[in-house]
């Protein structure tokens, strides 16, 4: 029996989760609704324009978001990512082990350097753009891949945002490549239609013959795809994925598990905030399909976790909340 259920890599990025108007964002000519890359001049003009004491904090980055979703209800997890020794990279070290999620990283091992931050602006439409400087995360490389404890998962699940980096491409493919060698599925998520948009080449060349599992939504599904409606983009992921979701907002999602495609029906809610709804649909699906839960049960529970996370500001739920997602449907 492996170790843990998922191990994670990806950014380590502490998460500003704040509240903006459309006015802010013209303003400062951000693109809404998208995630950029910026400098870190640009993300303290930006950070320094907003009220900091009403903003939340919390330990992120896409996939760390989904490894503590699947340790929130009640599976087992493991994140390699790098953070520096800096009071951001302490915080995240201690918010990450809070949530039941194990590393290998420590506060004395840490680099010196700046730790990464995303800003993330949400607007009464419930839409969340994302500033991200990446500081010392985007040195991520193969050399924080953790072989020993990725042999021993059951997954391994690969962000897309760490498409731009080099040295981030060619973690993923040496991740990839040690998972297929030791009989570990490989999972990912394109994490945003910017990655599909701009790097797609490179997406390609990560994704590869195929990947088990892959997580999308309908935009990066047919970007990737080169097509022009969910219809035709779900019949050519089949070359890319033996198996994916395509998360659809308040539509649901559509799974496919390999041999049928699976309607997953929406929950009605107010949405305040979408920030992490699709890290936590992966964390919960993840959580459910490595215990014992089908491809249908767990789109179920990845439904109803998500729409729990967008009525409130923040990328995932608190550990009762999760518990009490997950008995409502197992009662």
């Amino acid at each position: 029996m492996k170790k843990y259920n998922v191990y994670g890599i990806g950014n380590a990025l502490v998460d500003i989760v704040t509240e903006v108007g459309d006015d802010f964002l013209k303003k400062h000519n951000v693109e809404k609704g998208l995630m950029t890359l910026v400098e870190e001049d640009r993300q303290k003009q930006l950070i320094n324009d907003i009220n900091l004491e009403t903003s939340n904090k919390q330990c992120g980055g896409s996939a760390a978001n989904s490894m503590i979703a699947v340790s929130q209800f009640g599976g087992s997890s493991y994140y390699s990512c790098k953070v520096a020794k800096d009071d951001m990279g302490h915080f995240y070290l201690n918010d990450l082990k809070k949530n039941g999620v194990d590393t290998f990283l420590t506060k004395e091992s840490a680099p010196q350097g700046i730790t990464g931050q995303c800003l993330v602006m949400t607007t009464p439409d419930a839409n969340r753009t994302m500033n991200t400087f990446l500081g010392i995360t985007a040195t991520f490389s193969k050399s924080e891949v953790n072989e020993a404890a990725l042999k021993d998962a059951e997954y391994l699940y690969m962000e897309g945002y760490l498409v731009p980096s080099p040295d981030g491409q060619e973690a993923m493919k040496y991740a990839k490549k040690l998972a297929e060698e030791n009989g570990v599925k490989v999972a990912m998520t394109f994490s945003d239609p910017s990655m599909v948009k701009y790097f797609k080449p490179q997406m390609e060349e990560i994704v590869g013959a195929s990947v088990d599992l892959l997580f999308c939504n309908e935009e990066e599904a047919m970007l990737f795809t080169d097509t022009k409606t969910v219809d035709e983009a779900r019949m050519e992921l089949k070359k890319a994925a033996k198996k994916f979701v395509i998360t659809q907002g308040a539509n649901g999602a559509l799974v496919y598990d390999g041999d049928t495609f699976i309607d997953i029906e929406p929950y009605a809610v107010n949405a305040i905030d979408t920030n992490g709804a699709g890290d936590l649909f992966a964390g919960a699906f993840l959580y459910a399909i490595t215990n014992g839960r089908s491809y249908a049960d767990a789109g179920k529970l990845a439904s109803l976790a998500s729409s729990k996370v967008v009525t409130k500001f923040g990328p995932r739920l608190e550990w009762h909340e999760a518990k009490e997602v997950l008995k409502s449907l197992t009662a």
